[in-house]
């Protein structure tokens, strides 16, 4: 299936659904969804057919499903226009022939019709597989120079010379080949071959439903005693008197050559019987019974119709002509003595009384009885066996059945069944059925034919697998806002898969693509960055064990936890999920500081938006994120402190390091400041009740400030103690950052564990240095340098 094809059909969609309110225009016979969707099939078709075989890129198998999917589509707009709409009030035929009872058969023929639902769908479904039928033209015979040129020829010389040919007929008529005799009699082989082609020519027009080529075809033939009995087949129709329906704004030429004159067939009952006779005659081959079988179907001639049945369409269309001419003749037949057509004088005779005693001729029950047979006749084409072309079985083949049965919703449930079953997921005609069914769903639901909510949606769910394997990203929304309540998360599945392989601008438009689709766009940003989290969690190992040790070269971050930072960006798209980002961010912001990811923690918050900062509702959320990012700024206060002691030279001179020593003080100074407040503000604290509501939460806050309370105490401390020798009051602050530390109302010493490098006892040894540093200066006071 080409990108094209994809493409295309989702375009007609777009198309319809703009007009889902509009039965007229879902429904016009040249831009509805079904005529559309069929234009694209036979548009592929042309495309694809000339590579067919050559190339390997498309198989004959996979022309032939585009073909009947074509087909099918046909079926479709031909049947649902039907159902869907009103039909025109037609009078039924006996009171057409209570007003008139010259009223011409083909005219009681329309009432007939019209008056049984099933009758008129029958009808419809016999047109289109006329439609549908091979085409007759590579079968044409072509013109002859004369009628049994060859035989006549052989006859003429056989009597100039005396000796006639042996096995030729002897007459020319049209029944000399078929008359009784003593020994059989044939035509010259060129004839005999001709005749035979001409058969099945004329077959083929009639299977194709037109008579008046097949009719054109018996002139060139010089038949034209066998197009007169094709022509048999026509009604009488004689419109001059016929009191037809018309619309009103149709302008009827009165002095046009058949305005006035009749056409058809007088005695189309007595036609009828020799079509019969000649249809079951043994002396005729068996196309030119199929032929006349084919003219007047019945009961009797079925059986030579069904033996040149070679497709399953073949025996549809056989199966649908016989119970369209069985009812039209009954509808006839129950009016027959009131026509002056069928009864002559005594018609006109009968009067309104002969009308109301046929009233009740033909039952309720039998027409019951005949719409129960035609049914179990076309459910036993589920099974039959065809000598060409696709099986019962093929799934066009199933669809077009139900279809015909007005059961699409069972069909759609017995392939939804199939889906979760993975009995199609291997058949090669996947991909087009899958697309076929989505979209006849969609057709369905656009015009109001009840439909298997859960059909459809694993239906739907099944398409939108195949075009995220065909990499038809941006056709995604569209067919995923068709699933109804389960639209968001179906499509927020989708936008999650796109995992890393999409770059933020791709992210931003294909979200988009959920308004534009009617889906609410801020559900699906806060369910797709929900059902990221979660994935990216599936991966990563959880924040337990072990506190982490912090390293100032981290190793690069993993995919999953790139996922995990990434997915915020589904919900900073909109102002309008801020909240939720700011929450999923605390989330986020926890995981990596628990494992120690600080530069990837720190590359996170400087991918969220400034108006993160302001918010102020929900208050736990937004505080928790000022704490977090009140930690950067101590932790960056700190790494300034760093880059600026590794700018210090031997060489530099007086100036230059005085200037240098004033930013190393001021950094220095303003770290320490930064640190004591937020050891001083209750840094990641919960409250009573907070901790009691989630559990998790706290035991993540409570890793974070083991981990990260201690490391700060410590670098400051070493920051303060190392830098004594170029800023001497510095060791005075080391040891008042005790007094913090010790401070009750603080309680940072509960933050130390029993890790090396984080124990109390390790923090204590570095005072310790720190006092024996401030006896440097001299003296043997150890609180000396605390006064200085």
């Amino acid at each position: 299936m080409t990108d094209t094809l994809y493409a295309s059909c989702a375009e007609v969609l777009a198309v319809c659904q703009a007009n889902k309110d509009n039965l007229e225009a879902l429904l016009h016979p040249e831009t509805g969804f079904a005529p559309r969707l069929r234009q694209i099939c036979e548009a592929q078709l042309s495309e694809l057919s000339d590579s067919a075989g050559t190339d390997g890129s498309i198989t004959v198998s996979e022309l032939e499903a585009l073909r009947m999917e074509s087909d099918t589509w046909a079926l479709l707009q031909a049947l649902m226009s039907l159902r869907k709409t009103t039909p025109p009030h037609y009078p039924h035929a006996r009171e057409l022939l209570a007003a008139n009872p010259y009223t011409p058969p083909a005219t009681l023929a329309q009432s007939i019709m019209h008056s049984s639902p099933l009758l008129s769908e029958l009808v419809v479904v016999r047109e289109w597989l006329h439609e549908s039928a091979p085409s007759p033209a590579s079968l044409d015979p072509g013109a002859t120079n004369g009628y049994w040129r060859f035989t006549r020829n052989a006859l003429l010389q056989g009597k100039r010379t005396g000796r006639m040919g042996a096995g030729l007929v002897t007459e020319l008529d049209p029944d000399a080949v078929n008359r009784d005799g003593v020994e059989e009699k044939g035509l010259a082989p060129d004839d005999a071959a001709y005749e035979k082609a001409v058969l099945q020519a004329l077959y083929a027009h009639v299977r194709a439903g037109q008579l008046e080529e097949a009719a054109e075809l018996c002139r060139k033939a010089n038949q034209p005693w066998r197009a007169a009995s094709i022509r048999g087949a026509l009604l009488f129709q004689w419109r001059a008197i016929a009191n037809e329906p018309r619309e009103a704004d149709a302008m009827d030429d009165e002095d046009a050559d058949d305005s006035h004159q009749w056409r058809g067939n007088v005695r189309r009952r007595l036609w009828k019987k020799v079509c019969c006779q000649a249809a079951t005659s043994s002396s005729l081959s068996p196309t030119e019974r199929a032929l006349y079988a084919a003219l007047a179907p019945s009961p009797q001639t079925a059986l030579a119709l069904k033996s040149v049945a070679r497709t399953w369409e073949d025996h549809l269309w056989t199966l649908v002509s016989l119970a369209c001419e069985e009812r039209l003749s009954a509808g006839l037949a129950t009016i027959e003595r009131d026509s002056f057509w069928e009864s002559g004088l005594g018609a006109l005779e009968g009067g309104v009384a002969a009308v109301a005693a046929g009233r009740d001729v033909l039952e309720e029950a039998e027409t019951e009885e005949w719409e129960r047979e035609v049914t179990q006749a076309l459910e036993g084409l589920s099974n039959v066996a065809v000598a060409e072309g696709a099986p019962a079985d093929n799934p066009y083949h199933v669809s077009q059945l139900h279809i015909i049965l007005d059961r699409t919703d069972a069909l759609l449930e017995a392939f939804a069944s199939g889906l979760q079953d993975g009995t199609y997921i291997s058949s090669p005609e996947y991909t087009s059925m899958t697309r076929f069914f989505a979209h006849l769903c969609l057709f369905l639901q656009m015009i109001d034919i009840p439909v298997s909510p859960y059909a459809t949606q694993v239906i739907l769910e099944s398409y939108l697998r195949v075009l995220e394997q065909a990499g038809q990203r941006e056709l995604i929304a569209m067919y995923a806002g068709a699933l109804g309540d389960n639209a968001v998360e179906r499509y927020a599945l989708f936008l999650t898969s796109l995992e890393l392989s999409a770059d933020i601008n791709e992210r931003r438009l294909a979200l988009t693509r959920a308004r534009e689709h009617g889906l609410d766009i801020e559900r699906v940003a806060v369910v797709t960055a929900e059902r990221t989290i979660e994935k990216a969690f599936t991966i990563l190992p959880p924040a337990k064990g072990p506190l982490p040790f912090i390293s100032a070269m981290e190793p690069p971050p993993t995919e999953a936890e790139w996922l995990l930072v990434r997915s915020i960006e589904w919900t900073t798209f909109l102002e309008s999920t801020y909240d939720t980002a700011l929450e999923q961010a605390n989330v986020i912001l926890r995981y990596l500081l628990g494992h120690g990811r600080v530069q990837i923690a720190k590359s996170l918050l400087d991918m969220l938006p400034p108006e993160l900062g302001t918010l102020r509702e929900p208050e736990e959320e937004a505080t928790e994120y000022l704490h977090y990012r009140q930690f950067f700024a101590v932790w960056d206060a700190l790494a300034r402190v760093v880059e600026c002691e590794a700018l210090e030279q031997p060489q530099m001179n007086k100036d230059t390091r005085a200037a240098w020593l004033s930013d190393y003080k001021s950094l220095i100074e303003q770290a320490r400041e930064q640190v004591v407040k937020l050891l001083t503000t209750d840094w990641l604290v919960n409250d009573a009740e907070t901790r009691a509501a989630n559990a998790k939460r706290t035991r993540d806050l409570v890793r974070i400030r083991q981990i990260y309370i201690p490391e700060l105490i410590i670098r400051l401390h070493s920051t303060l103690v190392n830098s004594r020798g170029r800023i001497p009051e510095n060791v005075k602050h080391a040891l008042l950052l005790v007094n913090v530390v010790a401070d009750s109302r603080y309680r940072l010493y509960e933050d130390f564990s029993s890790q090396p490098g984080r124990r109390l006892g390790d923090y204590l040894g570095a005072v310790r240095q720190a006092v024996l540093a401030g006896l440097e200066g001299g003296g043997s006071d150890p609180f000396r340098i605390l006064t200085v």
